[in-house]
């Protein structure tokens, strides 16, 4: 691979609204593969379109919501039994972060969650302004509007080269088109199409602001049952279920 792929495993929301996985997307420069998110229907998502989960160096968990983690402990049983893993497995989200995880795979599977796993994991829990890199990705988590304890986050990411600003769940902030100046790709969750919520956003808003936006190429995810209602109406990119942007 000679420059980053983002490829969009899911684009909706916790309903799954219109049939939609939920939001999750892998991130593959030529050194390294990030996962954005990791809710429940994380491998059918993946073996849909026939990925390799084994690929996968880390997830950024955008903040504690099922939709958004509830998938890791599917992803560590195919590690398992499926796939066998044995490199380190980085997994990276808010305070708090491990705590969840851990406690999540032993209430779903308490037999296999008290054996130790044949891989390394390795949990970093993160705020925003701090910085981690892996080989040529270098990850930066940004504050989202959307639940304070645990914190959420978005991440503003560079990888291969290439920069990539995902919102992860988050209501408006003004100072988001000034964050998406210069990156090559915005990945902008859109729950609704003109309801307004202090946690998500909604595509009237965005509208609003459109003008201010810097960002190369904008791609709409998250989508709602609102926003798929309104599809005709929508000018702005959203993605679908096995997008494939090339950066």
């Amino acid at each position: 691979m000679k420059s980053p792929r983002v490829t969009i495993l899911g684009s909706g929301d916790a309903f799954s609204a219109g049939g939609r996985f939920q939001s999750s997307a892998l991130v593959q420069s030529p050194e390294a593969s990030l996962l954005l998110d990791c809710g429940a229907t994380i491998l059918p998502a993946l073996k849909g379109l026939g990925i390799s989960a084994e690929r996968i160096d880390q997830v950024f968990l955008s903040h504690i919501h099922g939709d958004h983690f509830a998938g890791i402990p599917f992803l560590f049983l195919h590690f398992l039994y499926i796939e066998p893993r044995v490199r380190p497995l980085v997994v990276i989200g808010p305070p708090g972060v491990e705590a969840r995880v851990r406690t999540l795979f032993a209430t779903m599977y308490p037999d296999t969650a008290a054996e130790p796993l044949p891989f390394q994991l390795d949990f970093i829990e993160m705020l925003p302004g701090e910085r981690i890199c892996h080989k040529d990705t270098e990850l930066v988590p940004i504050p989202a509007r959307h639940q304070e304890h645990p914190l959420s986050l978005g991440c503003d990411l560079i990888a291969g080269g290439r920069r990539i600003l995902y919102t992860g769940d988050t209501g408006w902030s003004d100072d988001l088109p000034a964050r998406t100046r210069g990156a090559d790709l915005f990945l902008c969750e859109c729950t609704y199409f003109d309801s307004r919520s202090d946690t998500h956003l909604d595509y009237a808003r965005l509208q609003e602001h459109r003008d201010g936006f810097g960002a190369r190429r904008i791609v709409l995810t998250h989508l709602g049952q609102e926003m798929l209602d309104h599809a005709a109406e929508v000018e702005l990119e959203m993605a679908h279920d096995g997008l494939v942007i090339d950066l």
